[in-house]
Formats: C-alpha cells, sequence, structure tokens
C-alpha cells in the first residue's frame, strides 16, 4: 500500500510562533509572528465588520480574518525584518519583494496538489483581493502602533521613532478608510489600559 506523501505546510506554519519580530530593538515584551499575525486577524474581521455595518461596504470579514493569519507566511523562509532595512531603497525592497514572493510559492508547493488551489489567494499575496488585503494591511499597521504604545507605555524608548513613523500613514489610511478611523477612535486606546483601567470601563458601560 502507498502511504501518503506527507506535507510540511503546517510544520512551517507552526514554526511561526519562533520567529521573532522586532528582532533588532530591544523589546520589553517580546512578540513572534504567530501572534502579531493572529493579532491582525482579529483587527481585519473588526474593521471589515465596521465597514459593512457603518460605511456600506460589502467585504467579507471572515475571508479578511484568514488573509491575515497567512499575511507573513514568507517570514517562515526569510525571518522577520527591520522595515526601516526592508525600505532602504527602492532596489533593495524590489529585490526583497521578489524573495518574499518566493518564500510564498515554497510554501504552498509544501502542500499537496489537490489543496494548493484553495490556498493559493491566501498565500500568494500578488493575487489575494485587492480590498481585502488593502484592509490588512491597515490592520497590520494598527497593530504595530498598539504595539509600539505598549512598549511606550513602559517607557521603552527604543519605540519613539516606530510610533513616529506609523502616525502619518495611519492618517493617511483614515482619510480613505473610515472604519479604520472608527476603530482608533473607539478601540486603540484601551489597549494599553491596566487590567483595572479596563475593568473600570467596562464598568462605565452598564
Amino acid at each position: 500500500m502507498l502511504q501518503p506523501l506527507k506535507s510540511t505546510f503546517l510544520a512551517w506554519i507552526v514554526r511561526m510562533s519562533l520567529i521573532k519580530r522586532w528582532a533588532l530593538m530591544l523589546c520589553i515584551r517580546n512578540e513572534n509572528v504567530s501572534e502579531h499575525s493572529h493579532q491582525t486577524a482579529v483587527i481585519a474581521h473588526m474593521l471589515c465588520v465596521i465597514k459593512n455595518r457603518l460605511f456600506d461596504g460589502h467585504v467579507n470579514a471572515d475571508r479578511a480574518a484568514v488573509l491575515a493569519l497567512y499575511h507573513e507566511v514568507s517570514e517562515t523562509k526569510l525571518q522577520d525584518l527591520n522595515t526601516k532595512t526592508k525600505y532602504l531603497n527602492p532596489e533593495f525592497t524590489r529585490q526583497y519583494k521578489k524573495l518574499e514572493a518566493m518564500a510564498e510559492r515554497e510554501c504552498l508547493h509544501t502542500l499537496p496538489d489537490e489543496l494548493q488551489e484553495d490556498f493559493r489567494t491566501l498565500i500568494i499575496q500578488d493575487e489575494a483581493d485587492p480590498e481585502l488585503k488593502k484592509l490588512v494591511k491597515a490592520a497590520d499597521l494598527l497593530s504595530a502602533y498598539i504595539k509600539a504604545n505598549d512598549e511606550l507605555r513602559f517607557n521603552n524608548q527604543e519605540f519613539i521613532h516606530v510610533k513616529a513613523g506609523l502616525e502619518p500613514r495611519l492618517a493617511a489610511i483614515c482619510k480613505e478608510l473610515p472604519e479604520v478611523q472608527y476603530f482608533m477612535d473607539h478601540f486603540v486606546s484601551s489597549c494599553w489600559a491596566t487590567v483595572d483601567q479596563l475593568t473600570g470601563i467596562d464598568q462605565e458601560r452598564h
């Protein structure tokens, strides 16, 4: 009896928890790519629900969440690269984007042939739904912004420039996507509150 060909796809995904984000920076609380992907998925899902409910959107929130879960899959091969380094100059960025695309294809091809088509537009970012991809990118930036403020809460000066760099990018996205502004207004500041403060906020709502 023929043995099934083993796939390494899930093994690579599981190893995302071993990949450290912000690797060149001092962090009060370490964050791995798996944690970041989960948080980005939650935020992307929320942005879609807000868009559909309040801003006449018609996007698939569940699909966006799954896309966000896989949006950093290339890092299973390449690890996390500092944003400043990644965008050091246009030529370096172009070449690194090629590496990311290659890593995505390699990850896709670790799946059994009969499953690859179902995952293609989740893993190959250039083939993802453009509208959902834009919302996932917004969620990705929001996740980083929350992280930066959390580190600054503990007086970690490493993240001053991270926050300063993210603010104009988020301001531009808020002008284009009102659901992002709504999310900022209603949810973000609570993310670096203490447990006691969170409890107080919840009690005020009842």
